[in-house]
C-alpha cells in the first residue's frame, strides 16, 4: 500500500478542507505529513531528539501560515519548502551553537594545588569608588553610565551628549587607569 502523504492531491484536498474550517480535515492532513516530515528532517539530522523538535516547528509553521496556502496550487512544494526553511533554520543554529562550545576535559575543570581551591578576595568597593572618584569627568561620566548604570552606548550617548565614539574613547582611557590605579600602580596587560 503507498503512503497517504505520497498523494499530493488528497493533501491538497485536505488543506483545502482545512483551511475551510472543517477540523477533521486538518487533524487527518498533519497526522498524515507528521511520518513524510519526519523521514526529511533524519535526511539532514540524526538526533531523534532535534529530528522531533524540528517537526514540531514545521508543524507550528504550517499552522501560522495555513492561510497562504492556494488551494489551486500543488501542496506538496508548498509543505517541503516549509520543511526546508525550518531545517535551515535548525542547522545553522547548530553551527553556531557548536562555533561557539568548547568542549573542556573534566580534568581541566579541577585544580590539585590548595591556592587554586581558595576562596576569591573580597573586591575593596571603597578603592574602586575612589579611584572612579579620582578620574577626569569624562571618563567617570563614562564609566557610570556605561558600568554603574548600565545603559547601551546609545542610551549613554543621549544621556551624556558625548557621541558613540567619545564614550568608547572614555571608557577605554577610564578602564585602563581603574586597572592601574587597582593594581597598585603596576602595569596591567590590556
Amino acid at each position: 500500500m503507498s503512503d497517504p502523504a505520497d498523494d499530493g492531491a488528497v493533501l491538497a484536498e485536505l488543506m483545502a478542507a482545512a483551511q475551510n474550517g472543517d477540523q477533521r480535515a486538518y487533524a487527518s492532513l498533519l497526522r498524515t505529513v507528521t511520518p513524510y516530515l519526519r523521514r526529511q528532517v533524519r535526511r539532514y539530522l540524526r538526533d531523534a531528539g532535534e529530528v522531533e523538535d524540528v517537526v514540531q516547528e514545521i508543524l507550528l509553521t504550517i499552522h501560522r501560515v495555513r492561510h497562504t496556502y492556494d488551494p489551486a496550487r500543488p501542496f506538496r512544494p508548498w509543505l517541503v519548502a516549509i520543511a526546508r526553511r525550518r531545517i535551515i533554520d535548525r542547522l545553522r543554529g547548530l553551527i553556531r551553537r557548536d562555533g561557539r562550545e568548547v568542549v573542556v576535559a573534566p580534568d581541566d575543570e579541577t585544580f590539585t594545588t590548595a591556592a587554586a581551591n581558595q576562596p576569591a578576595e573580597e573586591p575593596d568597593h571603597a578603592a574602586l569608588h575612589a579611584a572612579v572618584a579620582a578620574l577626569p569627568e569624562g571618563q567617570r561620566r563614562a564609566v557610570e553610565l556605561l558600568k554603574f548604570q548600565d545603559l547601551s552606548l546609545k542610551e549613554a550617548s543621549a544621556v551624556s551628549g558625548m557621541s558613540v565614539g567619545a564614550l568608547k574613547v572614555a571608557g577605554h582611557r577610564a578602564y585602563k587607569a581603574l586597572r592601574a590605579a587597582l593594581s597598585g600602580g603596576r602595569a596591567v596587560d590590556e
